[in-house]
């Protein structure tokens, strides 16, 4: 049998040591030997013996996802095998955590699967107040990698002192967590009486590193 379906590209290849991986543009592949946290239902194909529970999450992140409707739904994947994850054909990337000390901040709606080793928490956004979209976000520290998915293609943009950056909050994929973060006004009240731009507000991000954007403004549906 022959058809563009059997190109190297699209065949799932034998497992070479455990972990993340990019299968392609819109899946990951992990291979577990152990455990792995995953978005509840991400799973599209697995192999092996490979067991799929719901992630305790602790009583303070419980508490803070039921209140907001933030945060990120968990399953644990626990066992031996191959895993392969995908959310709504959306597109998928790799990043590690190598060096001590760093941290993201990551919209729980873009957070895919992530390393055992990553600690995990629901934090409130520095400055955000009481503004709507990404008050809360998912704020991963310690060493280990982070399958991430963003609806299109992302923009990376990074952020100075000098040049600090504003984005929208139902955008933003995720940030350096040691930038600072506060609410941009950038509408008169002129504007805002006059019927409004649809950008009266953005995330302001200042400091040192860099910012993630997806190019699409949809809000995740109820329970992500």
């Amino acid at each position: 049998m022959r058809s563009d379906l059997f190109k190297p590209e699209y065949q799932a290849q034998p497992p070479t040591a455990p972990g993340m991986t990019l299968q392609h543009a819109k899946a990951i592949k992990y291979v577990v030997n152990g455990e792995c946290h995953a978005r509840q239902g991400s799973m599209v194909a697995f192999r092996g013996n490979l067991q799929f529970e719901v992630k305790s999450q602790g009583v303070g992140n419980f508490l803070r996802r039921a209140v907001t409707g933030e945060g990120l739904p968990l399953m644990a994947v626990r066992g031996q095998g191959e895993v392969w994850l995908a959310h709504n054909s959306q597109n998928c990337f790799v990043m590690d955590l190598d060096q001590p000390g760093e941290a993201l901040s990551i919209n729980g709606r873009n957070v895919l699967a992530f390393d055992p080793t990553l600690s995990y928490e629901i934090k409130m956004v520095g400055g955000a107040g009481m503004t709507g979209g990404g008050l809360f976000n998912c704020h991963f520290t310690g060493q280990g990698r982070i399958g991430l998915i963003s609806d299109g293609e992302p923009i990376i943009i990074p952020v100075t002192a000098q040049a600090p950056v504003y984005v929208d909050t139902d955008a933003v994929v995720g940030w350096s967590a040691n930038l600072h973060t506060s609410i941009n006004r950038s509408q008169s009240m002129g504007s805002m009486l006059r019927g409004g731009s649809g950008e009266a507000m953005q995330l302001a991000l200042q400091g040192d590193g860099f910012v993630i954007v997806q190019p699409s403004e949809l809000k995740p549906p109820p329970g992500q």
